[in-house]
């Protein structure tokens, strides 16, 4: 659907003018071209077309609206013309001649005609245009002119171009403008740089140079100010304006399947809240099948282990970043047993990558059981992990003492955005069936089976395999079936959201002997999902996923098995797979629910075959119009090219395609079928329906040059077309089309705008301002088209939900956009050309289509019937569709592919070379509706049809014969490249460029020994027929192909690289003139593999011969070198225009030159050329004794282009002069841009150049300061307040004193002589942490405050005031913190009031930029350049170092300059330069620590120390190794002479101490003294804050500050420093104030001059002129790199390096950096009492509850000196007795909060281990059992440093003291000295939750080593000093050690009475049976009377 209008004249205008008009719908303008001079009669004669969605209401409007066009001022209306378009919707076509009205809607004279043409959608409008779609190019040309392009281009274009030629269509219909088409830079294959040299023509230039768009911008803009005028509608810029050729893609091999090298590293730093009772816990951390552990830590929940482990892996990054990170707690492991698991965590690789950072700093991960899922969380793991890959550095947090106890739920280990509470849920992957399977195994049995049984089998055994998040789960195994059928479903259990992205889905086949992969898909979870508050759980399909891998053809060992596996770029269609995923989250209160997490498998309701879409007939046609650049090793055989679909079009499988049904026609479709050419009626019968033809006809390829062959199809072109079945889903591919579009075009703008600001072209923001708008209106437009067939019965709830994100996320970008272009500004272009970026990341994430429908294309080119190279073209970018937006980008296109070898063998070398070269074009669509399937092509053919007998003129042609062919010249003209690749072994190369250009190719010459060769050189291509219409080729030339090649004396040429490029068309009937011709150089990027490999600057014109033949072209004059033979130079108006430059070349020496060829270099010399001129040095004599040139400067001059962007290297060679004559190559450098070496004479009128007047900076502190405190610095730049005199502060603290005021609780004043460097050192890590807080928070204010002075205000220097309000607020914020304290001090802790020194997180270097203020260094290359696989770095190819500087300006230099004072004609441009003759230094070296070493011993750890190499000296730290640390803190010094030249490298290494083998090298830095030495930074001994002649901060340099003050102005020659009256400089107009006296050891106070001194250099950078910062006292912090692993850290190294010049006084001894020796103390714990402990055991007689109770003790980390008190036996009321003392020596740091122990690891370790653990006592009770383990009651763990202050009594001692719930205050034991009180002991029950179990009084007791050994104590009740008994209750025994003593209690006092109660019953019944027992015989011997 579109709405053409064509407007033709204006008539009856007054007065004479430029004339615009504007043309309006639906709010989208379009702008005409400028018409100049017009007198009455406008004849704008043009058409503009508006793609339309919907239908067009009768009620809408049209305007035109036409101007008088300024270029200075705004246009100014003349009238305007609106019009309803109700006549237009019904009759489809109206001309109308109406009046305009002006402003006041009153009716005005001047009148317009205007044509309106609405095309409605297929069918709905009655009747055709008969040239509406035959043979009507112009509308096909409309069709495809896209909208940006319209208007505007300049006069660039004369109107009447088109149609001026020959044969061209009638004017007025048909003159559509081509926006922008003279744009040469159409196919951003090149960079548009037009030339400044060149005097301004008269008319303007070709290209669209950014001021000629301003004037448009502006006159186009209504008035409006330049700044806020769109661009958007002048995009022509670099649009790809060709409408018949899309881009070909310039990266040839595949960036995917290569491995990397990646570094995963854990810190594993300790656990909380571990769930069970006195476990033992290990961490297990495992990366993908590696597994490594901790040490085991008895009996504590919290164990504190802080080891770290690193993985190092080798694989392709899919892999890495799918391999799964698992931390996982296990309870009691040992060697016999595996222990069990109390809880684990895991994440992908790729989340932690995806991290900023690629890291996770200090983070608790969260543990969950995976078998129990109704069970809460397991605990805490505190960690660091982080990712690295080659290349990537990582800032480490910096880690100073993390006294922060930080709260878990703020830092949880997990990505921005997921909840801390996750849930357990079950992901359904439901597997429906698949289809089109590969044979998987020969057909040997197969055919026997056949022969016997007669039953044919599918070759096939398919089942299909999920892997997420590290379980899988598979299918059942369907037998011999092509097309299985499963209906099931794999169920996952995980916590939702998943920390794993993708999941991966794989169709296997089961085999015997091993099962291997047939396809691979993977589903990434955040495509199919939607994590904001109107999101969606993830789910997909049911819908169909197609698998790409190895070719189809069963071969026993398949080479690309891995293509099958999903690494790398499938080169064919495996299968397609019906699959669906849905997601359920759990109720775990649910009783029923299974809680185990592994994988089921179960049955899945099958689906209708039609929930995928109504099976539609896709039609795919395509045309091959060249095939050239076919690599020579195929160059024998005939050749054919196979196209394929699925599987539809593969020969050579032999597999039976799948049968499909013809879709049954309905009665709805009948019209739309008939009204397609009667389709229905062609096809009607069997035998005439269309076969597919899928493949060219064989032909054997010509020579095209020795490297390449080419078909020669000439005039008749092949054609191929297939039939194919699908699902109908293409809506889908069409959104995801509108969202590419957007996509495109903001790309290619955010492009222009980067080109813009790299070649400093005028108002970059405009254009990115014009980029958003289009942004907006795309995302606008997006609306519209998106939202249509929403009732499609074949929807997936994805789509729904897919349709419902993109649409809010485009509408959200929409409004992010417009608010954008408001804000872009000068000087924000950059920020904000970031945050587009993001917006196209985002587009593109949203356009990739998680559910597949058309499969993709693959060409394949065949030879001898063997598969060679392949192109995979994706089906959405050629499917066709009316609406314009939904257009594939290659859709009926002519589109160039570079065909590429398969799988592994398309890596490295063999992937850069082109298999060949296809110009081919290509058409996919509903077979319906392919009535113009050949509108794309070129014109001027007639088709061949293979059934010629039946006449039927719908078949397809089998190939096109093209009957128009234009004759052509092209000139390519090659001036020169640069940067190119170094291809020989000397480090350079000897190249020559190939040219191709259709089916011929050219060379340039060779150029020896150069990587900038300037050819100059003119190639002429002669007798080049081109097919198709003149008028197309003006617009759409073929590409020109440009490859570079090294020559070599043997062999073959190597290839180096290749570039694109589209030559500029000069037609017949074309003046050849300006502003189109001749053409400019511009910049081509060179393209080696993936990588950029130089640039190419040349221009190409293609010139038309006309009937005259030759005669007409433009003659090729130019000096014909005749030195050069017949080359031909690239002729005057094309090549630059030159001017005369002086080059100063400062030599200064050379540095560490390697042997050459195992000679040593003795006699150096340095040849420097730029542009055929140069120079060079002075030899030097003795390299090893001085290599240094004698004479520094000399010069040369040269012609140079006057535009700074065409300048050409600078070569830099070093030869070493050999002995009769003999010369040697060493190595060469070029300076690829002179830019920076431009001399640009200084702004006299900037501020820091006025040096009238004074300006005072004040340095006096605007509030009183604490003594020796300072300001937190938020920069290095900002104000130091320097301290004031003591006095003044004495007297605030008295007045405050007298009054009573207490404003905080004063801390006691640091002792100074307590204070050390290491002092000094915390604290400044502690305000670099506070800044960095800073600067996040200040970064977000910024975000949201958009303006400038905003952005300079928050950089400035903190006040006193505001500083002291800061800390007042974050004070306030730690005291208020939830439990113990957090940040780096405890609560309410002032900061100790220390100087501070800067801590850079970074080298030196990078923060005073290399220290290249004047001397700069040139490393010297040699060797080739190095390519992934060979990895020879930029590094390894380093054999020395130049250095010196340049110095480039036009000659003849203003007047002024030469006439300064002092001005030394020998020294040139570079004035003051220090002598370079040898010096003697003295270098100090302070290693302070490492942090994060690699390990290097098998335990995971290393033995570090540190070794230092300077020249001749090599020291070796050995015997100071410190034992199994990754984190060491060294702190030594190290002094070494050293005599610069000849030492300056200084190499610090970090080794690993072995006892048996040599020691290995863990990494080392190298630092460049020499340059630190002679900067103008002074980076000799760096400045310190404050000036102090004694204590820790004394200072350090042999200068007073006041000497060095007097130095620095001497050397700049700046007037100064003037002192006086005392505490005031002057040094040039800047005044210093500040203190004035100084204290000395004894307290006596002296006038000095130093405190001033110090700030005026502090604050150097502010003297004019001279000023520069200089290097401040401070420690830095360099990454440590070991050769055999480039590119990765191997951790840190902090250090600083003074050097002294020996020639000056010496300065004092070093500094004391020794690390702090931990202090001995004792802890005395004496355990008084327990209470309310819980009661265990029953009764052995009588049930009653008692426990046996004794309690635990011992200081964190040393659990083997566990000390127990005795029991308390038979407690029946949970109380218990003890008095027991224990006593706990243990050495402390109290900077570090942690105690030091060493200790053996295992009795094999050769030396003790040094740990530095947190200072905690743990107590526990414990219930007492003879013959079975102790039962463990409850525990609480007290941190030295703060813990809850004990309760008075046993009452008031609640649970909630311990869990920190009530405010309880804390105390610590280092400040208290003694505590005693009641504690509450705790323990988890069954629901994990805590309860009390008990309660203990305690006292703790903690003294010196001094203190204890004066006063000693026994341990346990023992004498010195003994604790009484504790009286217990009788009861307190054990029963059988005591038997009497239990009888007697436990008879005697509870059973008394019953007893005897029992004893007397007893008596009595003895007397009764007594009685009966003698009865009988007492009754006979009565009745005997005996």
């Amino acid at each position: 659907m579109a709405l053409f209008i064509h407007l033709k004249t204006v008539s009856q205008l007054r007065g004479r003018g430029d004339r615009i008009a504007k043309v309006t719908f639906r709010g989208q303008s379009f702008y005409s071209r400028v018409l100049e001079n017009c007198e009455d009669v406008a004849n704008f004669d043009e058409t503009f077309r508006w793609p339309v969605a919907s239908d067009i209401d009768r009620h809408e409007m049209l305007e035109i609206q036409i101007f008088n066009y300024s270029k200075v001022f705004s246009n100014k209306l003349i009238g305007s013309f609106r019009m309803v378009l109700q006549k237009v919707v019904e009759e489809n076509r109206v001309e109308v001649t109406d009046t305009l009205i002006d402003d006041n809607n009153a009716i005005i004279k001047t009148s317009l005609n205007v044509e309106v043409r609405y095309q409605a959608t297929d069918g709905t409008v009655g009747f055709w245009d008969d040239g509406d779609f035959l043979g009507d190019e112009t509308l096909q040309e409309e069709e495809k002119d896209s909208q940006e392009t319209d208007g505007l281009l300049p006069s660039s274009l004369p109107s009447s171009l088109p149609s001026s030629r020959p044969g061209s269509w009638p004017p007025g219909e048909k003159s559509f403008r081509r926006a922008g088409r003279s744009v040469f830079s159409a196919m951003k294959l090149g960079k548009n740089r037009p030339h400044k040299e060149e005097p301004q023509r008269q008319d303007e230039p070709a290209v669209l140079e950014m001021e000629d768009l301003d004037h448009l911008a502006i006159h186009l803009g209504d008035g409006l100010d330049p700044d806020s005028v769109s661009l958007a509608s002048v995009t022509a810029l670099t649009t790809n304006v060709s409408n018949k050729r899309s881009k070909p893609d310039i990266k040839m091999e595949p960036s995917t399947g290569r491995p990397m090298d990646y570094q995963v590293s854990v810190t594993v730093i300790e656990a909380r809240q571990l769930v069970g009772l006195n476990m033992d816990p290990v961490v297990c951390v495992e990366v993908g099948d590696d597994k490594k552990y901790t040490s085991m830590k008895e009996s504590t929940n919290c164990p504190y282990y802080n080891e770290y482990f690193v993985f190092d892996f080798h694989v392709s990054p899919d892999v890495m970043f799918d391999k799964i990170i698992k931390i996982s707690v296990i309870h009691s492991k040992n060697l016999l047993r595996s222990g069990t698991l109390v809880g684990s965590f895991k994440m992908d690789v790729g989340t932690v990558y995806s991290q900023p950072e690629h890291q996770f700093h200090h983070k608790w991960a969260i543990l969950s059981d995976p078998d129990d899922i109704s069970a809460g969380l397991k605990g805490y793991v505190k960690c660091d992990v982080a990712v690295v890959g080659k290349g990537d550095n990582i800032k480490t947090p910096h880690k100073a003492n993390e006294t922060d106890e930080d709260d878990i739920e703020g830092n949880l280990l997990l990505p921005e955005g997921v909840p801390a509470e996750r849930q357990w849920a079950r992901f359904y992957v439901k597997i429906y069936r698949a289809e089109g399977l590969p044979r998987m195994n020969t057909s040997l049995m197969a055919n026997v089976k056949k022969a016997f049984i007669g039953e044919n089998k599918d070759l096939v055994d398919p089942y299909v395999q999920v892997f997420f998040a590290g379980q899988k789960g598979k299918t059942s195994v369907q037998k011999s079936s092509y097309e299985p059928l499963w209906n099931e479903q794999v169920v996952f259990t995980d916590l939702f959201p998943p920390l794993c992205k993708r999941m991966k889905v794989q169709i296997r086949d089961s085999d015997k002997v091993n099962d291997v992969a047939i396809g691979t898909h993977f589903i990434d979870l955040r495509k199919i999902s939607n994590d904001g508050d109107k999101g969606f759980l993830p789910t997909l399909g049911p819908a169909w996923v197609n698998m790409y891998g190895s070719t189809r053809n069963y071969t026993l060992l398949d080479e690309h098995q891995d293509l099958n596996e999903g690494l790398g770029e499938g080169v064919s269609f495996r299968a397609r797979l019906m699959l669906g995923l849905s997601v359920e989250i759990l109720d775990t209160s649910n009783p029923e629910l299974t809680s185990s997490t592994e994988v089921q498998v179960e049955q899945a309701t099958p689906v209708l075959e039609s929930c995928t879409g109504r099976m539609e007939e896709f039609f795919l046609f395509g045309a091959f119009l060249e095939a050239s650049m076919i690599d020579r090793k195929n160059g024998d055989k005939p050749i054919t090219f196979e196209v394929t679909i699925g599987n539809y079009g593969n020969e050579v499988d032999g597999l039976s395609r799948p049968q499909r049904p013809r879709p049954r026609k309905e009665h709805g479709d009948e019209e739309e079928v008939d009204l397609i050419q009667h389709s229905s009626d062609d096809e009607g019968d069997d035998g005439g329906d269309l076969a597919s033809v899928s493949s060219t006809p064989p032909m054997r390829p010509q020579i095209t040059n020795r490297n390449y062959f080419h078909l020669p199809y000439l005039e008749c072109k092949p054609c191929i077309y297939i039939k194919s079945w699908w699902p109908d889903q293409r809506r889908r591919l069409y959104n995801a089309n509108i969202l590419d579009h957007i996509a495109d075009k903001l790309e290619e703008g955010l492009n222009d705008v980067q080109e813009m600001i790299k070649t400093e072209k005028s108002y970059p923001e405009r254009r990115l301002r014009g980029v958003l708008e289009e942004l907006s209106n795309g995302c606008h437009r997006f609306f519209s088209l998106a939202d249509k067939d929403q009732g499609h019965s074949s929807r997936t709830k994805l789509d729904r939900e897919r349709l419902k994100s993109c649409m809010r996320e485009l509408e959200s970008m929409g409004q992010q956009a417009k608010s954008l272009r408001a804000q872009v500004k000068q000087h924000t272009v950059r920020d904000k050309l970031r945050l587009c970026q993001n917006f196209l990341q985002k587009l593109r994430f949203l356009a990739d289509e998680p559910q597949h429908s058309i499969p993709d294309i693959f060409i394949w080119m065949m030879s001898n019937n063997k598969r060679i190279a392949y192109a995979r073209v994706p089906s959405k970018d050629l499917l066709f569709s009316i609406v314009e937006e939904e257009l594939g980008k290659d859709c009926a296109k002519v589109k160039t592919l570079f065909l590429k070898l398969p799988g592994k063998r398309g890596f490295g070398s063999a992937g850069w070379t082109v298999q060949a070269k296809l110009e081919l074009y290509l058409w996919l669509g509903l077979s319906k509706q392919r009535k113009d399937f050949l509108c794309g092509l070129p014109c001027g053919f007639e088709e061949v049809k293979a059934a010629q007998d039946l006449g039927l003129h719908s078949f397809p042609p089998i190939s096109l014969v093209y009957t128009k062919k234009q004759a052509f010249q092209l000139r390519a003209h090659m001036y020169q490249a640069r940067s190119l690749f170094a291809a020989d072994s000397s480090g350079l190369s000897d190249p020559f460029a190939r040219v191709f250009f259709i089916n011929q190719s050219q060379c340039t010459e060779v150029l020896n020994e150069t990587l900038c060769p300037t050819w100059d050189q003119m190639l002429v291509f002669d007798n080049l027929e081109l097919y198709g219409e003149a008028h197309e080729l003006w617009d759409d030339p073929p590409i020109i192909v440009i490859e570079i090649y090294d020559q070599d004396s043997m062999g073959k040429a190597d290839f180096m690289g290749r570039t694109f490029a589209k030559p500029l068309v000069k037609m017949a009937d074309e003046a050849y003139c300006p502003p189109r011709f001749p053409p400019q150089l511009e910049y081509y990027q060179i393209y080696r593999g993936n990588a950029t490999a130089g640039d190419l600057l040349a221009a190409f014109e293609l010139l038309q011969i006309g009937p005259a033949g030759k005669a007409d072209l433009p003659p090729i004059n130019g000096p014909v070198d005749m030195d050069r033979g017949p080359i031909m130079p690239v002729p005057v108006g094309i090549r630059p225009v030159l001017s005369k430059y002086r080059v100063e070349v400062l030599f200064w020496g050379l540095r560490d030159l390697k042997r050459v060829n195992l000679a040593q270099v003795d006699r150096p010399r340095v040849d420097i050329e730029c542009a055929g001129k140069g120079v060079q040095s002075s030899l030097i004599h003795n390299y090893k004794k001085n290599p240094n040139f004698n004479t520094l400067v000399k010069w040369f001059e040269v012609d140079l282009p006057e535009n700074e962007l065409l300048h050409p290297p600078l070569n830099i060679r070093v030869v070493d002069c050999r002995a009769f004559g003999r010369y040697t190559l060493v190595g060469s450098h070029a300076v690829s841009s002179l830019r920076r070496f431009i001399y640009r004479p200084p702004d006299r009128s900037a501020p820091n150049w006025n040096t009238t007047g004074e300006v005072v900076v004040s340095m006096e502190p605007e509030v009183p300061v604490k003594k020796l405190e300072t300001m937190v610095k938020l920069d290095a730049t900002s104000d130091a307040v320097v301290k004031v005199d003591v006095a003044e502060e004495e007297k605030e603290k008295k007045k405050k004193k007298k009054k009573g005021i207490t404003e905080e609780p004063e801390e006691e004043e640091p002792d100074e002589s307590m204070l050390d460097w290491w002092s000094k050192y915390f604290a400044s890590i502690d305000t670099m942490k506070e800044q960095l807080r800073q600067q996040e928070n200040s970064g977000a204010d910024l975000e949201e405050k958009e303006e400038a002075d905003n952005t300079e205000g928050l950089k400035g220097p903190m006040k006193g005031k505001e500083k002291a309000r800061a800390t007042k607020e974050e004070k306030k914020k730690r005291i208020q913190s939830p439990g113990p304290g957090q940040g780096s001090e405890a609560p309410g802790k002032k900061k100790p009031k220390l100087d501070e020194l800067k801590v850079y997180s970074k080298e030196l270097e990078s923060e005073f930029d290399n220290f290249e203020d004047w001397l700069h260094t040139f490393n010297l290359l040699r060797g080739k350049t190095g390519d992934d696989e060979d990895g020879s770095t930029e590094e390894e190819r380093t054999v020395g170092r130049f250095k010196g500087s340049l110095c480039v300006y036009k000659v003849p230099l203003p007047e002024d300059i030469s006439r300064e004072a002092g001005y030394d004609p020998t020294f040139g441009m570079f004035q003051g330069i220090p002598s370079n003759d040898p010096i003697n230094v003295l270098v100090r070296v302070y290693v302070v620590r490492a942090t994060d070493l690699h390990p290097a011993d098998i335990n995971g750890k290393a033995d570090p120390y540190i070794a230092i190499r300077l020249g001749k000296t090599d020291i070796r730290d050995k015997e100071n190794y410190i034992s199994k640390q990754l984190n060491p803190i060294f702190g030594k010094s190290f002094d070494i002479e050293a005599s610069f030249p000849m030492e300056s490298l200084l190499t610090v290494a970090v080794y690993d101490w072995d006892l048996v083998g040599t020691d290995d090298l863990i990494g080392e830095t190298k630092i460049d003294l020499e340059n630190r030495f002679y900067s103008r930074h002074r980076a000799t001994c760096g400045i310190a804050q404050t000036y102090s002649t004694h204590g820790y901060n004394i200072w350090r340099d042999p200068m007073k500050p006041s000497q060095i003050l007097t130095r620095l102005c001497k050397e700049g020659k700046v007037d100064g420093p003037h002192f006086g009256p005392p505490g005031r400089v002057k040094v040039a107009n800047r005044v210093f104030t500040g203190p004035s006296e100084i204290e000395d050891e004894n307290g006596q106070r002296k006038p000095t001059d130093e405190h001033v001194a110090l700030s005026a250099l502090r604050h150097w950078e502010d003297i004019p002129r001279a000023g520069c910062r200089l290097v401040p006292e401070h420690v830095e912090t360099r990454p440590l790199l070991n050769p055999d692993k480039p590119g990765i850290e191997q951790g840190h190294l902090e250090l600083w390096v003074d050097m002294f010049p020996m020639d000056m006084p010496a300065p004092g001894t070093p500094l004391d950096i020794s690390p702090r020796k931990p202090k001995k103390y004792e802890l005395r714990v004496i355990v008084w009492n327990t209470d309310e402990v819980v009661l265990e055991d029953d009764d052995f007689f009588t049930g009653e509850k008692s426990s046996d109770i004794f309690v635990r003790g011992w200081l964190k980390g040393q659990q083997e000196d566990k000390q127990d008190t005795d029991v308390h036996y038979h407690s029946l009321t949970g109380e218990g007795n003890f008095n027991w003392r224990y006593l706990f020596p243990f050495d402390y740091l109290a900077a570090e909060e942690r105690i030091v122990i060493s200790k053996k690891e295992s009795m094999f370790s050769w030396d003790e281990t040094e740990y530095k653990i947190p200072a905690r006592l743990t107590l526990q009770i414990w219930d007492a059992d003879h013959f079975s383990a102790d039962d463990f009651l409850g525990a609480i763990e007290l941190d030295l440093n703060r813990f809850p202050r004990g309760a008075k009594t046993a009452k008031q001692c609640t649970m909630e003291m311990a869990a920190g719930e009530v405010d309880v205050p804390l105390v610590s034991i280092f400040k208290q000295k003694r505590v005693k009180g009641w504690w509450p002991l705790l323990a988890r029950n069954e629901n994990d939750e805590f309860e009390l179990t008990g309660k203990v009084e305690a006292e703790l007791h903690l003294l010196t080593a001094e203190e204890a050994e004066k006063n000693p104590v026994g341990l346990a009740r023992n004498e010195p000093d003994p604790l009484e008994k504790p009286n217990r209750p009788d009861t307190a025994f054990v029963w059988f050690l005591n038997p009497l003593k239990s009888i007697k209690y436990l008879i005697c006092t509870r059973y008394k009475w019953l007893i005897i109660k029992i004893v007397l019953a007893l008596l009595g019944l003895l007397m009764l049976a007594l009685f009966l027992y003698s009865l009988p015989g007492y009754m006979v011997k009565k009745l005997l009377g005996a």
